[in-house]
């Protein structure tokens, strides 16, 4: 999976994290490919907003001095878990076609288990239902899922849920959405 490009800041510390030794101001980012969790350090004197857009890429970064890396779920802080969900949905909503092509080209993971069901709240009778209904006509929005297949109240949730759970990374064997946790390294 490639490197992110932008992400949107869940937290801004301006005197870095308590329990740091070094006081340097830093900023928790999630990224808006493959959801991936990131510390950055903002160059000096730039202050960042939560729900900012930031450029996170390789080249010259306009706001941030240094990704300092990847971060776990159980590292976030208190505020970027308050943010986490309101951003993770406005990224689903914002990259829209994205994820209702999963729900249009998803597809069988072994003989007994379907992408969609991975889905939280999703069970067979509805994962089934969805792919009797793709067949007819793709679908074109959230809306139309829950109109079309009865037992979906909200595919838009579904889909931010399961990114959280993803990002938890309790049990998953299987990334939808997010870049997988990098392996520990041999010595």
């Amino acid at each position: 999976m490639a490197a992110e490009e932008y992400g949107i800041v869940l937290d801004y510390m301006p005197t870095g994290k308590s329990s740091a030794a070094k006081t340097e101001p830093l900023a928790q980012v999630i990224g808006k490919d493959s959801f991936t969790l990131l510390e950055v350090v903002p160059k000096p004197g730039i202050s960042l907003t939560i729900g900012e857009e930031v450029y996170v890429g390789k080249d010259d970064r306009p706001k941030v001095e240094l990704v300092k890396g990847r971060i776990a779920y159980k590292d976030l802080t208190s505020n970027s878990l308050s943010e986490l969900e309101d951003i993770i949905e406005e990224i689903v909503l914002a990259q829209k076609e994205k994820f209702l092509n999963f729900f249009n080209t998803s597809r069988a993971i072994s003989l007994y288990r379907h992408q969609l069901e991975l889905l939280p709240g999703l069970g067979k009778k509805n994962m089934l239902a969805i792919l009797d209904e793709r067949e007819k006509k793709p679908f074109a929005s959230f809306e139309e899922i829950s109109q079309r297949v009865k037992g979906v109240s909200d595919a838009q949730k579904m889909i931010v849920r399961r990114i959280v759970e993803e990002l938890e990374g309790i049990d998953t064997k299987h990334y939808l959405f997010v870049r997988p946790p990098s392996e520990p390294r041999e010595n």
